[in-house]
């Protein structure tokens, strides 16, 4: 088996309302003098009435819609000409992927403070990098973890309803694309054993109270099951791969992702419902339906899609499934860790998933 390489986790995490009330003493404590905000206009104005006032100067940077190369060139240069010593990434999981990729780029350490909990960025020292339109191109993992990460749970259930369903749905991602990868060890090393124990919980915790949190959200009511679903999302989700290297990070469900990223009309929809319907591809290859039914009820009552169709593919589907496939097996992609490498394996998987969704 391959070495593993253990980022477990950020310096310092914290989640709890208030927990930016004392944010410019955290500041302070670590002899931060001037910052760089990177926000978006919908994030900061969310996070805007939890922001204490701060006597830190901060340079505030929109960022562009996408997390490019040109985008982190674009706002790591500001960092530089301002003489920021710290950056702080207030968003969803782009801004924290931007933010993360600038921190590498300075050298210049992190805050992180999420307003969506859509994915595990806050947590995971690696950022998903995509063309200007919106096509999957990469990720990179990253040498050192971020340094902060500031859950400020009130943020988070005023947000849409849809991010922590497509937070629901990457996550539970996790267990299955773990499982395959880990499965046929002989010997499984502490780090991966660890690993498998939070994917484990991302299955078990959202499947158990993923509904009660969705509910929680609709009624802007911050319950312990909301808190318990939005830090397996964030921290348990953020810990598979980060005590699993290789063994947790992805597999065949977003390479599925990554290949639906290919058709436009995908575009609209969050990355976690389409990698919620990579789960169901990958058992497909795996040729487990019985997983298959277990999960769909599950998917209809979160209103997570399970067909091409509800990720907004009505036409020339049969096109398209070639395309998506053969995006999803090109070299690199991580559905060949599960040794499928030809394109026709994952037409015929959405093929399966279609029939088993139509009947």
């Amino acid at each position: 088996m391959k070495q593993i390489l253990i980022k477990g986790s950020p310096s310092i995490y914290e989640c709890y309302p208030g927990v930016l009330d004392t944010l410019d003493q955290k500041l302070a404590k670590n002899d931060f003098t001037k910052g760089m905000l990177i926000h978006g206009d919908l994030s900061w104005e969310a996070a805007l009435p939890f922001f204490p006032r701060l006597e830190t100067p901060l340079t505030k940077v929109r960022y562009n819609r996408e997390c490019t190369f040109q985008e982190v060139e674009r706002i790591s240069q500001i960092a530089h000409d301002q003489a920021t010593d710290f950056i702080l990434g207030v968003g969803g999981g782009k801004v924290m992927d931007i933010a993360k990729a600038c921190g590498n780029e300075t050298g210049l350490p992190v805050i992180l403070i999420p307003t969506l909990a859509s994915n595990c960025a806050p947590w995971t020292p690696l950022s998903v990098f995509y063309d200007e339109q919106g096509n999957f191109l990469h990720y990179t993992i990253f040498e050192h973890n971020t340094f902060m990460v500031l859950v400020e749970p009130t943020i988070i259930v005023n947000s849409p309803v849809s991010y922590l369903r497509a937070g629901i749905g990457d996550t539970i991602a996790k267990w299955y694309e773990a499982d395959i990868l880990t499965r046929k060890l002989n010997t499984m090393p502490i780090g991966i054993e660890i690993a498998m124990h939070a994917a484990r919980l991302c299955r078990d915790v959202l499947l158990e109270e993923g509904i009660e949190a969705i509910s929680s959200v609709e009624k802007r009511e911050v319950t312990t099951a909301f808190t318990r679903v939005i830090e397996t999302i964030i921290m348990a989700g953020g810990m598979v791969g980060g005590y699993g290297d290789h063994y947790g990070r992805v597999s065949g469900a977003h390479s599925i992702h990554n290949g639906l990223t290919t058709i436009p009309e995908t575009h609209p929809h969050l990355h976690g419902n389409k990698v919620a319907y990579g789960i169901l591809v990958q058992l497909a290859i795996e040729n487990r339906p019985e997983e298959i039914e277990l999960l769909l009820p599950f998917y209809q009552q979160l209103n997570l899609p399970i067909s091409i169709t509800e990720l907004g593919i009505t036409t020339n589907q049969e096109w398209a499934i070639s395309q998506i496939a053969a995006a999803a097996t090109k070299e690199g992609e991580s559905i060949r860790l599960m040794h499928v490498t030809a394109p026709h394996q994952v037409e015929e998987a959405i093929r399966f998933v279609e029939e088993i969704v139509t009947r």
